[in-house]
Parts: C-alpha cells; structure tokens; sequence
C-alpha cells in the first residue's frame, strides 16, 4: 500500500462521499458504483478503489466501502453533476424511427420527479447484458426492464440492443454511465437499438 493510500485509509471515508450512480449485475459480486468526493468523480468495481476504500458490495441504491477494516455504507443521492459541453447532433441520418412508439415529448420537471421515484425499482429491475463483436462491446443488451417506467415509457422494451444514446456509441459500460451528466441538459435524448436485428430510432423531447 502506497503512503499516500494508506493516510486516506488511516482517515477514514471522506466527509463529502456520496453515491451519483449505481449499476448492478446479476452475477454476485459484480457491480459499478460512481462515487462523488471533493468535486471528482470515479466509476469503481466490486474490488476496486475509491477515494481511500475498497468497493465491497453494490446493491440496489447502496454501495458499500471498506476503510481500513472499518464498512462504510453509502446510499444513492441525487444525481445533479455539472454537464460536461453537450454531445454533437447526428452528422448523418440514423435509422427509421418505431412506429409503435414515436417521438414522445415530456416536461423536464415531471422526467425529474419519476427518477425519484422510480430510479431505486430501475436499479433493481433493470438487467444489462454486453453484445460483443470482434471481441469489442457493441451494446448492451436489456434482459430485464421494469415496465410503467421511465424506460417503457421512452419506447424501450424487453430484447432491445442499447447501441448508442445522443450519437455516442456505447462501447463499455463506463461510456454508459458517464453519459447521464450529459444528458441531464439535453433537450432531446436520442437512443438508437437493435430490435429484432433491425435498427430503431427512439426519441424524448424534455421541455
């Protein structure tokens, strides 16, 4: 153990930790958590460090941190990050849009207070499985979805193949999770999926 490391762990959890988003996997002792201190970010592993701790279980809205023998146990706070500059529109045309679930529009205050209250049932009901090609992730697929949430409401659907969001390709899981301070000041959240081995367009406009 470093010096550096050592003194965080002999310090204990940083006074400002908090939990900005989690990811849980089926698979026991899997799962992403990012961990907010000190104005930085950083996406953590089961196993991996963070801020002085070591990520030891991530469950649906609370990971938790061993600091030195001592569990520390973070609960998810509201997500309310800085955006980063806004993702670049499309260039070219993208795939033809569902027609079982076209553009739909939404108050960006009523997006706001669903999360709330739906994001702890979207954690724990949402199944997220990598696609790969060429030994590369080419989306992810969703397994498992929550139906009457925000997610269902926005034209997904159990089977679909997430392939990009607002044109960004989605090539890990990190790029998936790093994309929801972006998206949090957009005002039209587009998601391209595979459905049925046929690209399909699907779109939300916040107002």
């Amino acid at each position: 153990m470093g010096p550096l490391l050592l003194l965080a762990v002999l310090a204990g959890p940083p006074a400002d930790l908090e939990a900005v988003g989690i990811i849980v996997s089926r698979r026991p002792g899997a799962g992403v958590a990012i961990l907010r201190s000190g104005g930085r970010e950083r996406i953590a592993g089961v196993g991996e460090s963070a801020f002085g701790g070591r990520v030891t279980a991530v469950s649906p809205g609370l990971v938790s941190l061993d600091f030195g023998g001592e569990r520390v146990d973070v609960r998810l706070a509201g997500m309310r990050a800085a955006p980063p500059p806004s993702v670049p529109p499309a260039i070219a045309s993208g795939p033809p849009e569902d027609p079982a679930t076209p553009a739909r529009s939404m108050e960006r205050r009523d997006m706001e207070r669903r999360l709330g209250q739906e994001v702890p049932r979207i954690l724990a009901e949402t199944t997220l499985v990598p696609v790969t090609e060429a030994g590369q992730v080419a989306g992810f697929t969703l397994t498992r979805l929550p139906e009457g949430t925000l997610l269902s409401d926005a034209g997904l659907r159990a089977g679909d193949v997430i392939t990009s969001i607002n044109d960004v390709p989605i090539d890990s899981l990190a790029t998936l999770i790093g994309l929801w301070p972006r998206l949090q000041s957009e005002s039209d959240i587009r998601a391209v999926v595979l459905r049925n081995g046929q690209p399909v367009a699907l779109s939300v406009h916040l107002r």
